[in-house]
């Protein structure tokens, strides 16, 4: 008889120190926060249980194997629906549901249907919001080599439901590979999140992003967009007809190379050792004598900012973070917040990459990545099928990175936590700071809009960004965005 399965759980954070080096293991404290009494047993930690030695490695690869080909049949079964289509697990066994957009459990939003899916599915299977971030961030990877991937620069927020503490991700300093190319920081950034609090095998993670590169996934259309303004020079025979004309939506792409760097990842055990072999693959490409330094991904206490009805939350610097937190304190010292500015207009589709998880218990996972401009240096790697970053200079702020969490405190309002990201030009700090502040101003308001709709809606907006909002209340998991058919949201 199967066991059941056992909460979601969360590790509670010390600030350590920024090197990666370190041989030191650190006291982990975990924290019970959800738990699915109908979901599948997963063993608690980043380690597999139960059969012993060969047979165990046997049986996870196939099931890992069957989750692959799953997730590739799902995204062919979904090129049909819109980009805000909604796809949901069996319900409870009460029968109880809600809208789309309101659920039991946890929910994850991004600009992609396949990573949608697949992050629901990492929830389903008893993965928390860490779990469904980092993998659906990982598929991103795959699916929208345009806005992000393994060459590129994140940021991430993580706040703790249970603690009310929050954590951000950092890649550390912007650092050149070559002329022009910035140093790929993508894995040992991801690695280190889930080192420190997923729950789920990390091949776990990779299993589906791994299988759609080998297998094919097919074009989205933000992909075919951004070859359509861009061209596709340097991007065959990747994104291209045997002819060189453009993908378009819906036609089938695969990257091979890519899906052998990704299963090579799955066996890295460590953050400080992430990402080693493909440095050597790039250098080799690049015909370098060696990287002059290593990526340095941090993980420290969020910055924070007292408001009347609770606290803020977000990244640190070089980041938009603490711009962010400047407009805020401007506005709601001014008292007025005036509409929600549209997302500012782009000539080009932006180098950024979102997405935003949540469980019912008030855990928030926010991510954002960017190659800088759209596919980034446009030099796309043939050893390992990544297309690098133009980020290079050591003093640049990411002003695409604006992730902010904040934690009600008030009496007069359901809400518990709100989380906002968005992604285009470096102005989006000041649409998420008005937004923010337009929830702040009218707290009786928005307390009834929320109860009605799950989650503050805003009017459409211009441009090619877009907004995530998510948010944890009444004990349900809430997602939206703006404008609203920009991406796909699943839950359970």
């Amino acid at each position: 008889m199967e066991a059941m399965a056992g909460p979601v759980l969360y590790q509670k954070l010390q600030v350590w120190e920024t090197s990666l080096e370190s041989e030191e293991e650190e006291e982990e404290i975990s924290e019970s926060l959800v738990s699915d009494p109908w979901g599948p047993s997963v063993a608690s930690g980043n380690e597999a249980g139960g059969l012993p030695g060969t047979w165990a490695r046997l049986a996870a690869a196939l099931l890992l194997l069957a989750l692959g080909f799953f997730l590739a049949v799902r995204q062919f079964q979904a090129t049909g629906s819109s980009p805000g289509a909604v796809g949901s697990v069996a319900p409870p066994p009460s029968g109880h549901s809600h809208r789309p957009g309101v659920y039991h459990h946890g929910a994850i939003i991004s600009p992609s249907a396949a990573c949608s899916l697949l992050g629901q599915e990492l929830l389903a299977a008893g993965g928390n919001v860490v779990d469904a971030g980092v993998g659906a961030a990982l598929c991103l990877a795959v699916v929208h080599p345009h806005a992000t991937g393994l060459g590129a620069m994140f940021w991430g927020l993580f706040h703790n439901g249970s603690t009310g503490d929050s954590i951000a991700l950092t890649s550390g300093p912007v650092q050149a590979l070559g002329p022009g190319l910035g140093l790929p920081a993508a894995l040992p950034a991801l690695l280190l999140l889930h080192t420190r609090l997923g729950r789920l095998p990390w091949s776990h993670l990779l299993t589906g992003p791994s299988m759609l590169a080998q297998g094919g996934f097919l074009v989205e259309a933000p992909l075919a967009g951004a070859l359509a303004a861009r061209g596709t020079k340097g991007l065959c025979p990747l994104l291209c007809h045997t002819d060189g004309t453009p993908l378009e939506p819906g036609a089938r792409a695969t990257n091979p190379k890519l899906a052998a760097v990704l299963h090579r990842a799955a066996l890295t055990p460590r953050p400080d050792t992430a990402g080693e072999e493909l440095l050597s693959l790039l250098t080799r490409d690049l015909r370098l004598q060696g990287p002059s330094a290593r990526p340095t991904p941090t993980l420290a206490l969020a910055l924070q900012l007292p408001v009347p009805r609770g606290i803020l939350f977000t990244t640190p610097g070089p980041s938009a973070g603490p711009e962010l937190l400047t407009l805020l304190e401007t506005a709601l010292h001014s008292g007025g917040s005036g509409p929600v500015p549209c997302l500012p207009q782009t000539t080009v589709p932006p180098g950024s990459s979102i997405l935003a998880t949540v469980d019912s218990s008030g855990s928030v996972l926010l991510l954002t990545s960017s190659l800088n401009s759209s596919f980034g240096s446009g030099y796309l790697s043939p050893s390992t099928g990544i297309l690098l970053s133009d980020l290079v200079a050591e003093s640049a702020t990411s002003a695409w990175a604006c992730p902010v969490i904040l934690r009600d405190n008030s009496d007069d309002t359901e809400v518990n936590v709100l989380g906002m990201v968005a992604s285009g030009s470096p102005e989006v700090a000041g649409t998420v700071a008005q937004a923010l502040s337009s929830h702040l101003a009218g707290p009786q308001t928005q307390t009834q809009h929320q109860h009605q709709q799950g989650a503050t809606e805003m009017p459409s907006t211009c441009g090619q960004g877009a907004l995530l909002q998510v948010a944890a209340h009444a004990e349900h998991a809430h997602v939206s965005s703006v404008p609203r058919d920009c991406c796909s949201f699943q839950g359970f």
